[in-house]
């Protein structure tokens, strides 16, 4: 299994991984998470990927630069580690796992950190298998975000969710908020679609998107880069077809 790093010397000829489609519309979506990664590897972003066509990949960051509320030093920080498909079960997730730490460690970090959450929730690599490579809970927020760390030394000090994502809240208090940035590749779109279906519905639906770490650090979103609002208040980290967020609302009212 060959991993293949990411780079600004290659990324314009390599896929990333999470739109993968040769259409149109993927490339676009593609673009976007290009675009927002050629910004911030001169922030010591890290993307690599099985040498394969699939979701197999795992992105990563020094704590101090990521798009998260988060405060910290010294640590690695994975925005997200993704194995789908025909190579689960095959040991990928912990090889590319291990690339993250052998680096982290090469830098003299004290550990690497990662969001996750109590329940299987979009985006989130599932707990257990952090917890089974020696991480451990060291802060909670919302009603199901944890963060976890892997210390190099008991000594180092853990990082912790700041004071944004412990309240959960946005400025906005009139219908919906989605606040996003171009980390994922699929964000921009789905706002505009979600966007349509809240206004058919006569509920005010408001966009935001992040164009720093600073702005990303402040958020009520504890994934970062997403957080849907409602009057408010945070309710989810989700992207949601037409149907399943027409669905959605209906269920509120």
């Amino acid at each position: 299994m060959k991993i293949i790093s990411i780079d600004k010397n290659n990324i314009d000829e390599e896929h990333i991984c999470c739109a993968l489609g040769n259409d149109k519309e993927n490339k676009e979506r593609a673009q976007t998470k290009k675009n927002w990664m050629k910004e911030r590897f001169s922030d010591g972003l890290v993307f690599k990927r099985l040498d394969d066509r699939g979701k197999i990949f795992i992105e990563y960051m020094p704590v101090e630069k990521v798009w998260k509320p988060v405060k910290g030093k010294n640590y690695m920080f994975i925005n997200c580690l993704w194995v789908a498909g025909k190579f689960k079960g095959k040991g990928v997730s912990t090889k590319l796992l291990n690339e993250c730490i052998s680096d982290a460690k090469k830098q003299k970090m004290d550990g690497v950190a990662v969001i996750t959450s109590n329940k299987i929730k979009p985006f989130l690599t599932d707990k257990k298998f952090y917890e089974h490579n020696g991480f451990e809970v060291v802060d909670i927020a919302g009603a199901y975000f944890e963060l976890l760390t892997l210390r190099f030394s008991k000594k180092a000090n853990d990082p912790k969710f700041t004071k944004s994502a412990k309240e959960g809240t946005c400025t906005n208090k009139k219908g919906f908020t989605y606040i996003f940035s171009n980390q994922c590749p699929f964000m921009e779109d789905f706002a505009q679609r979600m966007k349509k279906v809240a206004e058919s519905n006569n509920i005010k639906f408001k966009i935001e998107k992040l164009i720093s770490a600073k702005e990303a650090q402040k958020t009520g979103s504890c994934f970062g880069t997403l957080g849907l609002y409602y009057d408010g208040k945070f309710i989810r980290h989700e992207i949601m077809p037409e149907k399943k967020f027409k669905k959605f609302i209906e269920g509120m009212k």
